[in-house]
């Protein structure tokens, strides 16, 4: 599930995404989902009718049945910043937990070792 609270100016970016989408091959419709996805995290799924198609016009449906909110600037941000720290933590966590149960060697250790043993190298040379 993506976010379900944007600003008005990214409404207005993604209406225009999603005007563009119903305009274009399958090809470029996949990419502009994508981009929808990454850069907004909007996932179309999340609003629209299974099998139906959307656009600009069930974004602004979607906004009047209060499925998304619009909020202002400085609340989005935080919120986007806030998503960040959130999964930073959580994969930081999940990198743990498996160099802890060896399912994953821990990378950074690694090249501290080699940064080490370059250092020593260059020292003894």
């Amino acid at each position: 599930m993506g976010r379900n609270k944007f600003s008005q100016k990214e409404i207005e970016k993604i209406g225009k995404l999603l005007r563009l989408k119903n305009s274009v091959n399958r090809g470029k419709q996949k990419l502009i989902r994508h981009e929808l996805r990454v850069d907004y995290e909007f996932n179309i799924s999340d609003f629209n009718e299974p099998g139906k198609a959307f656009g600009e016009e069930e974004l602004r449906d979607a906004v009047k049945r209060g499925a998304i909110q619009i909020l202002d600037e400085a609340t989005i941000e935080a919120m986007k910043a806030k998503r960040a720290r959130d999964k930073a933590r959580d994969e930081a966590a999940r990198e743990q937990a498996a160099v802890e149960s060896g399912e994953q060697t821990d990378w950074k250790k690694a090249m501290e070792e080699w940064q080490e043993w370059e250092n020593e190298k260059h020292q003894n040379d």
